[in-house]
């Protein structure tokens, strides 16, 4: 395994979904992270995840966020540039109803249910060089 490495864009999987959205995968052993752009006045599909943690960073523009509560009953709220949205284990879809072109980052890893808080704040040493 390298000790550092730069994934180009021309690299990644792409795909361009019937619903309207261009997204760049980038796939690794224990984690994925995809760049998504989401055309105006565009939905996506129903869809949940049983294993894997999802997490979006909206880079650009606003999201319509649509969830299923706990209690059965759908929900929406809105996520614009620089907000974080985690889905957890919900049933969920994104919209933009808006005229211009949303972008998102989508984080997703397969978690162990450990709590690993304290080492990523802590798991840097420095060097003198």
């Amino acid at each position: 395994m390298p000790n550092f490495e730069v994934i180009h864009k021309e690299e990644s999987i792409y795909v361009q979904k019937e619903t309207g959205t261009k997204v760049n995968y980038y796939i690794f052993n224990e984690s994925e992270i995809h760049l998504n752009k989401i055309m105006p006045h565009t939905i996506q599909e129903w869809h949940f995840h049983e294993k894997i943690d999802e997490t979006l960073l909206i880079t650009k523009g606003k999201l319509l966020c649509k969830y299923i509560s706990e209690d059965g009953t759908e929900k929406s709220c809105y996520a614009a540039k620089n907000d974080i949205v985690k889905v957890y284990d919900s049933v969920h879809t994104f919209e933009n109803d808006t005229n211009d072109i949303t972008e998102f980052v989508v984080f997703r890893f397969v978690p162990d249910g450990k709590d690993k808080r304290e080492l990523i704040k802590s798991d840097k040493t420095v060097v003198l060089h």
